[in-house]
Formats: structure tokens, C-alpha cells, sequence
């Protein structure tokens, strides 16, 4: 069974950086990422990061944004430098499910709240 548990995330003054990670069990994944979903709009991608650790981001994030991944620990991050208020959501962990082609499991989400 695939579980996902994520921590880091907080209040925080515009500005500046939290680290939010997520940890997996049941088995390694090829692809892990991040989502989130602000009050009121849809679940939007964030980040993610393969096996071999190539990395994809949105424009909104990149360049703020950094995301790594243990595979030892089966463990993705996000570094979150230079956050605005507009990066106010839940963020959630997932991770690809190789055979559906998608991403099938998630964690339970962490909320981020950036203050002007």
C-alpha cells in the first residue's frame, strides 16, 4: 500500500523560504512531484523530479523553486526561496503510477500560507 506523508509547511513572511518534504512507502517511484491548490481554484503542477533526478517546474515557480529527492529515503523536497504571497495553497506530494500513466497517489497535503 503507498503512503504518502508530507511536513514543512507554515506561515511565512513574503520573501522567504520554507522546505517541505514527503515521504514514501510501498516502493521507489520513477516520478515524484508537487502540486498545489490555492482557495478556490484548481490543483495546479509544481514541480517534479524523475529517478535520475531530472527536474520540470512551472513557469510560476521556477527559478524560486527547488526540487530534490532521496532515493535512499524514497523522500522528495521542495526548497521554497523567495515566496509570495500568490504561493499561498496546500501543497501537495504525489507520485506516478507507471501503469495508469498518471498520478495516482497523494498525500494529504501541507498548507503553505506567505504573508505580505
Amino acid at each position: 500500500q503507498v503512503q504518502l506523508v508530507e511536513s514543512g509547511g507554515g506561515l511565512v513572511q513574503g520573501g522567504g523560504s520554507l522546505r517541505l518534504s514527503c515521504a514514501a512507502s510501498g516502493r521507489t517511484f520513477s516520478r515524484m512531484g508537487w502540486f498545489r491548490q490555492a482557495p478556490g481554484k484548481d490543483r495546479d503542477f509544481v514541480a517534479s523530479i524523475t529517478y535520475n533526478s531530472i527536474t520540470y517546474y512551472s513557469d510560476s515557480v521556477k527559478g524560486r523553486f527547488t526540487i530534490s529527492r532521496d532515493n535512499a529515503k524514497n523522500a522528495v523536497y521542495l526548497q521554497m526561496n523567495s515566496l509570495k504571497p500568490e504561493d499561498t495553497a496546500v501543497y501537495y506530494c504525489a507520485v506516478w503510477n507507471g501503469i495508469t500513466g498518471s498520478y495516482d497517489y497523494w498525500g494529504q497535503g501541507t498548507q503553505v500560507t506567505v504573508s505580505s
